[in-house]
């Protein structure tokens, strides 16, 4: 017997439809859009290039090294200066490839690199979410959300809540000011930046007491953006932030 005899009726109309679809819309690479064989993949080419992050690595902010030098060494970053946050993970480095990959999915439309992305955060930040109580997205300004449609780190956490099992609380922060873009602003002009960017939405403030949050981004420069809102979530009350974020810049690919 054949394996499409051996499906369900409905397991059968739903691989014709996805067969009828990629007919006339052909499944993308989410880094250099060639063609694939399933959606919300990568191509050979590109997920050879992507440079996933692994340990060795710093135990508080998840930043690789170079040597293995032993289990729960900290960064020079997080020694000197520790972030607000307690724990962060991180799944690959924001290198030209991991690069293309972001901005195609914030700014290309690319939303269907979400259930893989998601896929990956949930698998990279397995050891920080066992006592985890909600998993909430950094915001965005309702200025920039209008303009881009969707909040990327709130796609992306509600994929890592659905595979954890945690509770999805996207509205747990807002963003009171359109801050400008941090791409080309100095670490201590980052933190300045977004200084008291963000607050705990009021409706959410009593839910909050005693809650560990998951909290989810893109991309981790200098950890000014995961550092303010982690500071506005414990300052409301919260127990413990942890984060987790798509990609990181290293020093060498600044």
């Amino acid at each position: 017997m054949s394996a499409l005899a051996q499906l369900s009726v409905p397991a059968m109309l739903r691989r014709l439809a996805r067969a009828g679809l990629d007919v006339l819309l052909p499944p993308l690479c989410l880094g250099c859009e060639i063609e694939v064989d399933a959606p919300g993949t990568l191509c050979a080419t590109c997920w050879n290039s992507l440079r996933f992050i692994a340990t060795p690595s710093c135990a508080t902010c998840g930043l690789p090294f170079a040597v293995d030098a032993g289990v729960g060494l900290l960064c020079a970053p997080c020694i000197q200066d520790p972030p607000r946050f307690d724990r962060a993970r991180l799944v690959f480095i924001y290198d030209e490839t991991g690069r293309r990959l972001v901005l195609k999915f914030k700014h290309g439309d690319r939303t269907d690199a979400a259930p893989a992305f998601g896929a990956w955060l949930a698998r990279a930040g397995a050891e920080l979410t066992a006592d985890v109580d909600c998993v909430a997205p950094v915001p965005l300004h309702w200025t920039r959300l209008f303009a881009r449609r969707y909040n990327q780190a709130a796609l992306l956490a509600h994929v890592v809540g659905a595979h954890l099992g945690i509770p999805v609380i996207p509205d747990l922060l807002t963003r009171k000011r359109r801050t400008p873009s941090q791409s080309r602003l100095s670490r201590d002009a980052r933190r300045r930046n977004v200084a008291w960017a963000f607050a705990v939405t009021p409706a959410r403030s009593e839910q909050l007491r005693g809650w560990r949050i998951l909290l989810i981004d893109n991309v981790y420069t200098t950890g000014a953006t995961l550092g303010a809102c982690s500071r506005v979530l414990k300052d409301g009350g919260a127990s413990a932030v942890k984060a987790l974020t798509l990609a990181r810049v290293v020093a060498e690919d600044l």
